[in-house]
């Protein structure tokens, strides 16, 4: 990224059916898995989906661990389902499949079919990995941290149009407030242990860093289902009023509710607050000295995964984020009214007039769930 500015950011004109189709995705809360086809077609994009699932192409250890994959994900198709895949399609290397699944055709569905349970098998084994390796949330969370440091700290320093960018991990009086304000939260459904915040200049500058941030840092495919929260963004008519993205429109898989924005409820956030909000289960590679820290001989590969959260916003949206009902402050008052009324304790002691906002009209945006240092 020498040499200045935006070297490495695609701009909107420039976006491919796969950008596209990665961001309503994300946007969306969907799933991969409900996708019919892939739209990789390059070498150059091949080699990047493989680096950012933290596969190296030309490593013959992440080689040998893509075809074991590749041959379990086959034997369940068979033993279960009795698919009939072809000899020349069950033996192809990742790379052809890859390129095959952005195809037409039964030879199409048939690799279409193998990367999805590729997908699921790795992202199991990758879970299991962590509990056969004795390593901390600590030491898994700076990994992540020193991954998304790089990657962004790169950004920054390539002149990329980001403001502002904040990292943190959520203290445990957050985590207790948290728990206690909301009757359906357990622990197990707090994602934002390890959140990162990033600030663009202009909102059109999200959609290209967005992009960036998914061929260099995380998966589109890792994107987790139902998470994502985008009052932002309605996705058709920002896509029809840009002349590099209405022509791909036409072109993308069918999926409801393209046009709406996609709501929250969390009753706690103000009417007002706009931003674009994700999780991510972040895959992230082990090195040696804790991989030699198993418990047993296993061959589930060295890639585990850390879930952490994303939110992106331009600057003019954050500042008026911070005013009135929609702050910060104001959101943190009514949590803590929430926790006083659930202990059953005198309201007085949060010190505070806030009061718990009527939930949205259901046919209108609602807005984000969770902000930088929110529980």
């Amino acid at each position: 990224m020498k040499g200045g500015t935006r070297i490495g950011l695609k701009p909107l004109e420039d976006f491919h059916l796969s950008d596209l189709e990665s961001l309503r995705l994300l946007l969306r809360g969907h799933s991969v898995i409900d996708w019919s086809r892939l739209d990789i077609t390059s070498e150059q994009e091949i080699r990047q989906f493989l680096l950012v699932q933290e596969f190296d192409p030309a490593d013959a250890d992440d080689q040998a661990r893509l075809d074991a994959i590749r041959r379990e994900a086959i034997g369940f198709l068979q033993r279960n389902f009795l698919f009939p895949i072809p000899k020349q399609i069950a033996n192809m290397a990742i790379e052809d499949l890859l390129r095959l699944a952005s195809g037409h055709g039964h030879r199409q569905l048939c690799a279409c079919a193998i990367l999805k349970c590729m997908h699921i098998i790795h992202h199991l084994e990758g879970r299991e990995l962590l509990m056969h390796v004795p390593v901390s949330d600590q030491e898994l969370f700076q990994l992540v941290e020193e991954k998304v440091y790089r990657v962004i700290g790169g950004m920054l320093a390539g002149g990329f149009p980001i403001t502002e960018f904040v990292g943190g991990r959520k203290n445990k009086d957050s985590l207790y407030t948290k728990l206690l304000s909301k009757q359906e939260t357990v622990a197990a459904q707090i994602y934002d242990k390890l959140r990162f915040r990033v600030v663009t200049r202009e909102k059109n500058d999200i959609f290209p860093v967005l992009q960036f941030l998914m061929q260099k840092l995380f998966p589109f495919n890792y994107v987790v289902p139902g998470q994502s929260i985008n009052s932002l963004f309605n996705f058709g008519a920002y896509c029809e009023s840009n002349a590099g993205l209405s022509p791909l429109l036409h072109k993308l898989q069918a999926a409801p509710g393209d046009g709406d924005f996609t709501p929250t409820d969390n009753e706690f956030s103000g009417q007002n607050y706009r931003v674009v909000h994700f999780v991510v289960d972040m895959p992230i590679r082990l090195p040696d000295k804790i991989i030699q820290r198993a418990s047993v001989n296993h061959s589930m590969g060295r890639v585990g995964f850390v879930i952490c959260e994303f939110q992106i916003v331009d600057r003019g949206t954050e500042a008026s984020n911070e005013l009135g009902e929609a702050s910060h402050s104001q959101y943190k008052e009514r949590q803590k009214l929430a926790v006083l009324r659930r202990l059953h304790l005198p309201e007085s002691a949060a010190n505070s007039r806030a009061t718990l906002p009527p939930p949205p009209p259901p046919a209108e945006p609602a807005p984000v769930s969770k902000r930088k240092g929110k529980p």
